[in-house]
């Protein structure tokens, strides 16, 4: 039997992340957050209480609850598969946080199980979908930088372990920068580009042990997993290429360098950790050398409203209630695993590496796509 009105959401994992979230879906009138959960259930109560939310417990407690259509997945990125399984198994929708896994097999294997079983499966980042890179896909396909030729992007930082409280995870198998913050980065050159189809990379660790600044535990060590500063040269299969630097291994702190060359101008945006707020600029070659080398850029406003971490629930909510809005799906998740684990190997093997999967070109959202209207 088909359901109308809002639709119930129930997130599972209430660690830092779920703030944001819990924000924003608590605002959308689409949807209805209906429960929290956590292995440590007493958090779970807490953040419930916060957001004026009246069941928490644990994981068990969501995928039983009839009234639950989506859940949020905002475990660890180890948890992850985990999750998502059992809740596609419970007959639930999945909005995952990045990434969807860890390995190759275990994610296509939660691809295929919403497949099979006819649910929708969402993976983050959902920046892409916010008016700044929406606006930025409408232009470029409406041809304002030409035929798109190569991308420059680059984040730099010290690292998670001098903010974060229990930053471990961070630093272990799955994560690191190339996973942690790769997944902004990589989703936003699928969505606006095209799928990748070649990778080249080497990487490095400056620290094999790092130490905890912050919280209760500041004092800490603990073991470096993965590289942290990872330079990358990805083909698209369209043809236009990009460099990517990704570290956590800099005195630097620069995020949000995204460059986007075409044969006609050069369109420079913001972070991709973020929805939009920052102006996009287009350049357009010199044509007076006289006038000296300083270019003035076009800017090009952003259509839409601007919201937060949360709205890829929102896009599927509509989805399930009939209006295809579903773009952020496990399909692109997984080729964005698919490329991080073959940058991997690239390092490892210090060779390029063939990316065997792929995705259908994504739509762009409709320019008044606005996530605080009742549409359902």
């Amino acid at each position: 039997m088909s359901r109308t009105g809002r639709v119930g959401v129930g997130i599972i994992g209430a660690g830092m992340i779920s703030d944001q979230y819990l924000t924003n879906l608590t605002q959308y009138p689409d949807v209805e957050v209906l429960a929290v959960a956590d292995l440590d259930t007493d958090r779970a109560a807490a953040q419930a209480s916060q957001y004026g939310i009246a069941q928490s417990g644990d994981a068990e407690s969501v995928l039983a609850d009839d009234d639950i259509e989506i859940v949020v997945n905002l475990t660890i990125p180890a948890a992850h598969v985990e999750v998502s399984t059992a809740a596609l198994r419970a007959g639930k929708h999945v909005w995952s946080e990045k990434p969807i896994g860890i390995d190759r097999d275990s994610a296509k294997g939660v691809v295929d199980l919403a497949t099979e079983r006819g649910l929708l499966l969402g993976i983050a980042p959902d920046t892409v979908l916010g008016p700044g890179w929406q606006t930025a896909k409408r232009a470029i396909q409406a041809g304002v930088i030409g035929e798109p030729l190569s991308v420059v992007t680059s984040f730099q930082s010290q690292g998670p372990d001098w903010f974060h409280p229990g930053p471990e995870f961070l630093f272990a198998k799955g994560a690191g920068p190339l996973f942690d913050i790769g997944p902004y980065y990589l989703s936003a050159l699928v969505h606006l580009l095209g799928p990748i189809s070649q990778v080249i990379a080497v990487g490095a660790k400056a620290h094999e042990v790092r130490t905890i600044r912050t919280g209760p535990r500041a004092g800490t060590e603990f073991p470096v997993e993965v590289p942290t500063h990872i330079n990358v040269i990805s083909t698209l299969a369209g043809g236009p290429t990009a460099s990517s630097l990704m570290s956590t291994d800099t005195a630097l702190y620069r995020h949000g360098v995204f460059e986007i060359n075409g044969t006609e101008a050069t369109m420079v945006l913001g972070d991709p950790n973020y929805f939009g707020g920052t102006p996009i600029k287009v350049y357009r070659p010199l044509q007076d050398l006289a006038k000296g080398l300083e270019q003035d850029p076009e800017i090009h406003p952003e259509e839409g409203k601007l919201s937060g971490r949360g709205v890829g629930v929102l896009t599927m909510a509509r989805t399930v209630r009939g209006t295809d809005l579903h773009i952020a799906t496990g399909e692109l998740g997984y080729h964005v695993l698919d490329a991080m684990v073959s940058i991997e190997e690239s390092i490892e093997r210090r060779a390029f590496v063939d990316i065997a999967s792929t995705v259908a070109p994504i739509p762009a959202l409709p320019a008044d796509f606005d996530p605080f209207s009742a549409t359902i």
